[in-house]
């Protein structure tokens, strides 16, 4: 009885916060002669605070024509425009820049949407051994990673050496399918120094700078590890980790981040209109070199911590994208633009 009344309770207030909601919203577009979308556009700036704004409105709007815009083929962007400036009773000549606002932002939360499609149907494809282009890839990945040593076999104990499990690394995408190597080979080709860094790192990890800090803080916390901890611990040294595995996992932390919604923050404030697969590709390659940065930081006692320094990673990453003006990599910002949108 007493989880019946409460749900009756919890029913009555979202009915009465919504019928309030509403008539204030009305109260508001009197008052100020402008549609709620009006007021986000000329009130909120550019990026991702004013196009998320525009979707939870247009999401939440009791027209179904309003409800659908969002979910528009590209192509028909256009006239959603028309249509919703019609429905709003909004005359276009009087208010230019609105449907610019609204067109920028329809792309990008279309986009997004397109962009999840784009990146799903890559990680259900299976790398396939006997496909020219999929062996093209991957050997494109050994030449970018190791382009002093020539790769002897296709089927190879190389492989181990940029971080595969076995002699062939198709087996290690079936987690991730095209998705893992598509991003492994983006990152190796466009940010070839650091990628070949991180790889090198990965194998030889560099000494912790602590022994050039040797203070009594340092001997303290020596004191209080066990015989095994210290037999780990005694050469300071970071522990390495397999470069293409980790990188396929941070492809599948990239993915869930993306399907989460989590990433709209950051792609919003990117990407001026509709959001890429090269944005998406970008955003790994950042996520691959800040996990580098943060494995050595956590200096792990072994490769068995790595799910909790990924869980750890991907929470801090989760609380920066709670910021809307959050920019994981703002120097890939592809135009200026935005700003005047």
């Amino acid at each position: 009885a007493s989880s019946f009344a409460r749900m009756f309770v919890q029913v009555c207030l979202y009915f009465y916060c919504r019928c309030l909601w509403r008539c204030l919203k009305f109260v508001v577009r009197k008052l100020t002669g402008q549609c709620e979308l009006q007021r986000i556009c000329y009130n909120t700036k550019p990026g991702a605070a004013r196009t998320m704004k525009i979707e939870a409105s247009l999401k939440g709007s009791k027209s179904k024509r309003l409800q659908t815009s969002v979910n528009v083929h590209p192509d028909a962007i256009e006239k959603t425009i028309d249509d919703i400036m019609e429905l709003k009773r909004i005359n276009p000549d009087i208010n230019p820049q609105l449907g610019v606002s609204l067109q920028a932002c329809l792309l990008q939360i279309v986009g997004y949407r397109n962009l999840i499609a784009e990146v799903e149907k890559l990680r259900r494809e299976p790398y396939d051994s006997e496909n020219p282009q999929h062996e093209e890839m991957l050997l494109k990945l050994w030449k970018c990673l190791k382009p002093n040593s020539p790769l002897k076999a296709r089927i190879s104990k190389q492989w181990c050496e940029i971080g595969f499990q076995g002699d062939d690394p198709k087996t290690d995408f079936r987690g991730m399918g095209l998705l893992g190597l598509y991003n492994l080979v983006y990152f190796a080709e466009w940010d070839t120094e650091i990628a070949q860094q991180v790889l090198t790192d990965s194998l030889h990890p560099k000494y912790s700078k602590t022994w050039q800090y040797l203070d009594f803080n340092y001997f303290f916390f020596l004191s209080q590890l066990s015989k095994a901890e210290w037999e780990k611990k005694k050469f300071d040294k970071a522990i390495g980790y397999s470069f293409a595995i980790v990188g396929i996992n941070i492809t599948d932390l990239a993915y869930n981040l993306l399907v989460s919604g989590a990433l709209k923050t950051h792609f919003y404030n990117v990407a001026p209109e509709a959001p890429t697969l090269t944005h998406f590709q970008q955003t790994f390659c950042y996520l691959m070199h800040e996990f580098h940065k943060f494995w050595i930081d956590e200096d792990p006692l072994d490769i068995m911590e790595f799910n909790r320094v990924r869980e750890k990673f991907y929470k801090r990453i989760l609380r920066q994208l709670q910021n809307p003006e959050m920019a994981l990599c703002p120097h890939f910002a592809a135009s200026e633009s935005l700003i005047n949108m």
